[in-house]
């Protein structure tokens, strides 16, 4: 951007991490015998500058916010390092075509994030109306970072669907507010089979994935507020 005359530089350029630019700025000088940067001082605009003079009678201001968030609350997010974390997987056995490749999709995410497969406990269950039980047992051990939650309804096959759903929701629900164990939700609700293959890593991605990545930063948040 360019500055206004006579406050600021010519020519600023935003940056992040100003002090290592500063010091590397300060070292090429050195280098090439060009005069050394100003200090960084605190500017009216609530910013840091220093200016550099690389080619005579031209000067750089390298600036960044003194607020990094601009005035906007700092908010506390979950990472996704997992490291020394551990896992349970709840996994309905109907529907296997898809439940084990929602499976296959949450153990990619978990180890991809660092966590080590002997901190991976799966757990199969005869079909999603068993997932909460299960769920709701490992959680109360207090053993788990997370538990998630993976399995299959069709509308199709299920003529009792909504109400096999909502129960399975809200004993997943219950066991993640009860315990304060993160839960993620991995249950497909579909109307046909090739919905679900869509969302098993065909088309609309692995939604067994994007349970796992949930999990870890809901376990990550958690440690992070001191629960």
């Amino acid at each position: 951007m360019t500055g206004r005359e006579p406050k600021a530089p010519p020519l600023l350029v935003e940056v992040t991490q100003l002090d290592g630019v500063y010091e590397a700025v300060k070292a090429w000088s050195a280098a090439n015998e060009a005069p050394a940067p100003t200090e960084i001082a605190l500017q009216p605009w609530k910013s840091r500058l220093f200016t550099a003079e690389p080619v005579s009678g031209m000067t750089i201001g390298f600036w960044e916010w003194d607020d990094p968030v601009k005035g906007k609350p700092v908010a506390i997010e979950g990472d996704l390092i997992a490291t020394g974390m551990k896992f349970a997987i709840v996994v309905a056995r109907w529907n296997a075509v898809i439940t084990d490749r929602l499976l296959q999709g949450s153990l990619d995410g978990l180890l991809r994030s660092g966590v080590n497969r002997g901190d991976i406990e799966i757990v199969r269950v005869p079909g999603c109306w068993e997932i909460p039980s299960a769920s709701r047992t490992l959680a109360e051990q207090k053993r788990f970072d997370g538990i998630i939650t993976l399995g299959l309804l069709l509308r199709g096959e299920t003529a009792h669907y909504e109400a096999i759903y909502n129960e399975v929701a809200r004993g997943i629900g219950q066991s993640q507010q009860e315990t304060g164990i993160p839960h993620a939700f991995g249950v497909l609700t579909c109307e046909t089979l090739e919905q679900a293959l869509d969302r098993a890593g065909v088309k609309a991605g692995n939604k067994g994935f994007e349970a796992a990545i949930a999990a870890i930063e809901m376990a990550s948040i958690r440690k992070k507020v001191g629960a």
